[in-house]
């Protein structure tokens, strides 16, 4: 299995800036949980941002574009600091594991929805939620049959993030070539088959390692 491990493996977890942010939000009075649920508070405004766009035009939806970018990415910043405060900062809590899973599921659904609708094409949308909450659920039947935590792509948490992040940043350019849509129809197509072939690809290392767990058990 590649990229395994208890925790995603970020870069960003060890820069100075990460560190030193963590390190304040450590010493307030700010706990893991909270932080882990201002993501679904954040992931709530990307959604409701995407879907306001199919009711605007002009400048106003290039602004909810962008709008949708900055909580996409305030989202993956929620999902950064919840877990270096817990462990580097040693404030972890006894329901911490509950708010570290469930926040991420209801955050994916709340983005890839509100862009559905956003581009009058909820389907899609929930095909994306649908598809990104199996790839997490892939993940944690692993764990729970004793495999390490599988965070492999091609379409992780992440690389969702920065799929989203990046068609809203381009659409709110589209009033340049008459656009409608397109980009983000386009990301959340991408979003859907990618978050497919991981789950697929994250079942079948699974089911790997559990049978040559079990020779070498034998």
């Amino acid at each position: 299995m590649t990229e395994t491990g208890d925790r995603r493996p970020l870069a960003s977890r060890n820069s100075r800036w990460a560190q030193a942010i963590a390190r304040r939000l450590a010493s307030m009075n700010v706990t893991p949980n909270r932080i882990s649920q201002a993501s679904m508070l954040a992931a709530a405004f990307a959604g409701l941002a995407f879907w306001l766009t199919g009711e605007t035009q002009d400048g106003m939806r290039g602004a909810l574009f962008i709008a949708a970018a900055l909580f996409c990415q305030l989202r993956l910043l929620c999902n950064l600091f919840d877990g270096m405060v817990a462990v580097e900062g040693g404030k972890g809590e006894a329901d911490g594991p509950f708010w570290n899973e469930f926040p991420d599921r209801i955050a994916d659904i709340f983005i890839f929805v509100g862009a559905g609708y956003g581009i009058g094409l909820p389907a899609l949308g929930f095909a994306a939620a649908a598809f990104a909450v199996l790839t997490a659920y892939v993940r944690e039947l692993g764990r729970a049959n004793g495999a390490p935590s599988d965070f492999s792509g091609p379409m992780a948490k992440q690389h969702r993030m920065a799929t989203m992040t990046a068609a809203a940043v381009l659409s709110s350019l589209e009033g340049l070539w008459l656009g409608d849509g397109e980009i983000l129809w386009a990301a959340l197509l991408l979003v859907s088959i990618g978050a497919a072939l991981t789950a697929l690809l994250r079942a079948r290392r699974q089911i790997t390692w559990l049978r040559q767990n079990a020779i070498q058990k034998g």
